[in-house]
């Protein structure tokens, strides 16, 4: 049975005739009603602060859940910005090596072909040193022929065979070849 202060200060007892001293009994009851009100006015004001509490306990974790995913997802975030980051730098490098070895495959076929074009002129330039030889070696025979191949007039001959430009045609071969 709850006693609330009021019923403490409102009980009545029945009168004995050696009983207690009532004065003191009234006096007695008074005080421990006072006190039972004090506590609960105390206790009411405590579940008050208790509930404020409990508020104020919600919010606070309400707070930290919050921080808590706000912190997550800004792991997440960086780990993925991380990992974007390597991705697009093995990227990059694939790309660069990609080029890399298209420019050094690219110098390699132009190396070739101007390598080829030295050959090719090269083998030109020995068909045409022989081509010349040939016709010279022609010419010769054919002037000599006309002149009539007589080898006495050796002098005759040699100023023959230089024309009348002063080009030496055996000069020419010399230094072509």
């Amino acid at each position: 049975m709850k006693y609330s202060p009021l019923d403490i200060k409102n009980q009545e007892f029945n009168k004995s005739v050696r009983g207690y001293n009532t004065d003191e009994v009234q006096i007695y009851l008074e005080s421990l009603s006072d006190f039972l009100e004090e506590m609960s006015n105390e206790n009411e004001k405590l579940q008050v602060e208790l509930v404020e509490t409990k508020k104020q306990l919600d919010e606070y974790k309400k707070i930290e859940r919050e921080l808590q995913s706000t912190l997550l997802n800004a792991q997440e975030s960086s780990s993925k910005s991380v990992q974007t980051t390597k991705k697009q730098t093995e990227l990059l490098l694939k790309e660069s090596e990609l080029k890399a070895a298209q420019i050094v495959e690219k110098a390699k076929e132009e190396a070739n072909f101007i390598r080829n074009s030295v050959l090719n002129l090269k083998e030109e330039r020995i068909l045409f040193i022989a081509k010349l030889k040939a016709m010279v070696e022609s010419q010769k025979k054919i002037l000599k022929m006309n002149t009539g191949g007589d080898k006495s007039d050796s002098k005759e001959n040699d100023n023959k065979d230089k024309p009348q430009s002063g080009i030496d045609v055996d000069d020419i071969l010399d230094k072509i070849l």
